[in-house]
């Protein structure tokens, strides 16, 4: 085979591989959510998570919805990166088959957040929709 269809067959081949790599690096972040606590002002709220989606008045109380993808920590896209890397020198780029629509699959959690505020605008209770689940931060639940 002459060195010009070499180079034809796997410039093409290397630059399909990484691709895993490349999308592992660039998740979306995960958002720090263990401030959401009862007692925390509307204002420290927004200036942590961005503007609502939507906010208004619901029985008497200030209401803020709030949409984004929940992604990873540094340390798991790191780690994520890593593996990639790695499986796709020891395959020599065939792991893409595999890693490029696990990372596709795996690009974060669709989360929606329903935060209720007291008549001072702090924090009364705290709804995280992720997957269907439903978890509630309120006063009698810590």
């Amino acid at each position: 085979m002459s060195k010009m269809k070499l180079i034809f067959i796997l410039v093409p081949a290397f630059s399909l591989c990484s691709c895993s790599v490349f999308m592992a690096a660039h998740q979306p972040d995960k958002k720090n959510l263990n401030f959401l606590k009862p007692g925390v002002h509307q204002s420290a709220v927004r200036e942590e998570l961005g503007r609502p989606v939507w906010s208004g008045e619901e029985n008497g109380f200030q209401v803020d919805l709030f949409k984004f993808i929940q992604g990873y920590s540094k340390e798991a896209k790191v780690g994520r990166v890593l593996f990639h890397g790695v499986a796709d020198l020891l395959t020599l780029g065939i792991w893409e088959i595999a890693g490029t629509p696990i990372e596709l699959m795996e690009s974060g959690t669709d989360t929606s957040l329903r935060i209720t505020y007291d008549q001072s605008l702090r924090i009364q209770e705290v709804e995280i929709h992720q997957k269907g689940k439903i978890n509630v931060i309120d006063p009698g639940n810590p």
